[in-house]
Order: C-alpha cells, then sequence, then structure tokens
C-alpha cells in the first residue's frame, strides 16, 4: 500500500499534533498547589479521565469542572479561579514540536482535513497554534456526537464524498488506539497511528483500548509520516527519470 494513493489526509487533533498530556500536566503542577506539584503523571492522568468521564461536555466550557472533579479527589487547590485558570489553559496547549512542519510538508500533497472532539472554539486556538494548515475541519459541535462515536465518522465521509473524494482516498492519521484508530479501522477507514507515546509506559491521558488494532500505517511521529511520503515521491521520481 502507497501513502501517495491517498488524496485525503484526516486527522485527529489533540493528542496526535497538539501535545495535551503537557498541557494538563504542566497546568495542574503550575495552578494546584505543592501536592500536585509532586504528584507523578499517572496519579494526575487518571484522575483526568475520570473527570473527563464524568463531564464530557464542549471543552471550551467542562474542563473547569474536570479539573474540580481530580482537585476534589486528589486534594489539590479547589478554588474556582484555579478552576477557572485551568479552563483557560488549554487554549495555550502547545503543538508536538514536528507537528506544524510535518503539516506544511503534507499540505503540499495532500487535503488536509482536522476530525477533533473539541469544540469549534477550541478547535480555532489549535488551528492557529499549528499555523491554519488544514482545508477543511470537522468539530463535536457539527456532528453532535464525538469519537469514537461511528456517526463522527459517517459525518466526515459524507462531507468529503460531498467534496468529491472517495473513500479509499482517504487515509485517517490518529494517536488515540480508542477513539480513532480502532473504530476507523473497523468502519472501513485506512488508518495510520501515531504513536506518540511510544516507549513510555500506560496510555497517558487517553483511555486504554480494550484491544489494540493494527494499523495499515505505523510512525511514531508525525516528521516520520512526512519523511515516508516525501520518500515515496522522491522513488517515484527516480524511476520515472531513469526510465
Amino acid at each position: 500500500m502507497s501513502l501517495t494513493t491517498f488524496k485525503v489526509l484526516t486527522f485527529d487533533v489533540v493528542g496526535t499534533l497538539i501535545d495535551f498530556e503537557t498541557g494538563v500536566i504542566s497546568a495542574i503542577r503550575e495552578l494546584g498547589g505543592d501536592k500536585a506539584a509532586s504528584a507523578s503523571e499517572e496519579e494526575i492522568f487518571e484522575a483526568y479521565k475520570r473527570g473527563r468521564d464524568r463531564f464530557y461536555g464542549r471543552s471550551s466550557f467542562a474542563m473547569k469542572d474536570v479539573y474540580l472533579s481530580l482537585a476534589n479527589e486528589l486534594g489539590f487547590r479547589n478554588d474556582d479561579a484555579t478552576a477557572d485558570a485551568f479552563q483557560l489553559s488549554i487554549f495555550r496547549w502547545p503543538a508536538f514540536a514536528d507537528s506544524i512542519a510535518a503539516l506544511k510538508r503534507l499540505r503540499k500533497n495532500f487535503r488536509l482535513v482536522a476530525m477533533t472532539n473539541a469544540d469549534r472554539t477550541a478547535f480555532s486556538a489549535y488551528s492557529a497554534t499549528l499555523g491554519n494548515p488544514f482545508h477543511d475541519s470537522v468539530t463535536c459541535d457539527e456532528t453532535g456526537v464525538a469519537k469514537p462515536n461511528p456517526q463522527f465518522f459517517a459525518f466526515n465521509r459524507g462531507r468529503q464524498s460531498a467534496h468529491g473524494y472517495q473513500f479509499n482516498e482517504i487515509l485517517h492519521v490518529a494517536q488515540s488506539q480508542h477513539h480513532d484508530i480502532g473504530v476507523a479501522k473497523e468502519l472501513g477507514y485506512t488508518v495510520c497511528w501515531i504513536e506518540r507515546r511510544q516507549g513510555l509506559n500506560g496510555f497517558g491521558g487517553t483511555p486504554e483500548p480494550a484491544i489494540l488494532t493494527r494499523p495499515d500505517f505505523h510512525f511514531s511521529s508525525l516528521k516520520q509520516l512526512a519523511d515516508a511520503v516525501d520518500a515515496e515521491i522522491l522513488s517515484f521520481h527516480n524511476s520515472a527519470t531513469a526510465a
């Protein structure tokens, strides 16, 4: 299977392009007091995921309650001002170090589409952080559901079809086995797993999948994906020149 046969790359954003784990840990340790500063990442992420399960609304509003949930559970600073500060911090989550440059390279050869559980307001901040690389975007505000709900993927499939792209021309690129890789593969998408936590224990800030799905393509960074695309193009060019 060749990467350059695809015309559309659909991307999970938070966790694949935006390093929300660093953003969450940094904000909680900065805001949550002495106990938060010394807490392990595992403690924080497990409480964060439980809080997100309880308050699974639009991220532009729900993260205040997510913070209060984990703060009360772990004994961190739990006043409203601190929770408000955490809510605001989500708009400043950083990009992974390779995201911006790799997306610029990929944009030269593909239609780039964001598929994110973030709401439109939060996505606008993340897109700006990434240099606004997308030709199109789908958020939970448009779909009315969040991944891994199959309706999210069906919505995007129909949307790209309306723009003239066939289903077999789409490659879905994501980090989360739970939210993206497993369900997308089951629905017939060709999938590329960007394993951002390769070499690290556990699943960090994302839920553990029931099973690990074998992807069609597998890289540990977005740069590796861009490198693989460029290598294919160069090989094709060299073959054509030799012929």
